[in-house]
């Protein structure tokens, strides 16, 4: 995470669940966390109908935020992990979603990193009925008694932009 004061930063873009603190923020939208594979992967090991189905298969693992040997997903009870087998642990959400179009395994990223892949048919979404709550997408900035010029011109600019973007991403869901 980018430090706005200690970076001289004016501005930042933060997924995820802000904490209290004196920026102020701006919504854009929001992003799923999906499981996806491709269609030949599919195809030979079978689409899986419920989280522990994933258990059953191979499993391309994003270690950069969350942990690589478990993915939560949304029940009716509410929330479970569930233990996956990483076939492949990488760094980058770009070598996952490579991986998964390659057929290694399933994979599990952010909703906007495998909109190309899922748009070229390259990627399919499973247990979509079971993803966690969507994450927040905002624009945050050091709250000032007038916002510098450049400043409202760029959220006057981008935040439209972002929010339209951010509901095509939803609209384009499976």
């Amino acid at each position: 995470i980018t430090h706005l004061l200690d970076e001289h930063l004016d501005l930042a873009v933060r997924i995820g669940t802000l904490p209290d603190s004196s920026f102020k923020a701006t919504r854009v939208g929001w992003l799923r966390r999906v499981v996806c594979g491709s269609p030949a992967y599919l195809a030979s090991r079978g689409v899986p109908r419920t989280p522990v189905d994933a258990c059953m298969h191979d499993c391309i693992t994003f270690d950069a935020v969350a942990s690589s040997d478990q993915w939560v997903f949304r029940l009716e009870k509410g929330e479970s992990a569930v233990s996956v087998h990483s076939r492949l642990v990488v760094n980058t959400a770009e070598a996952a979603v490579d991986a998964a179009k390659a057929g290694l395994g399933l994979a599990r990223l952010l909703s906007y990193q495998i909109d190309t892949a899922r748009r070229a048919g390259d990627l399919t979404v499973v247990l979509e009925a079971f993803e966690p709550p969507p994450i927040p997408v905002s624009l945050v900035f050091n709250e000032q008694q007038r916002i510098p010029l450049k400043l409202r011109a760029f959220l006057d600019f981008a935040a439209p932009r972002l929010r339209k973007r951010m509901l095509v991403l939803a609209e384009a869901a499976p």
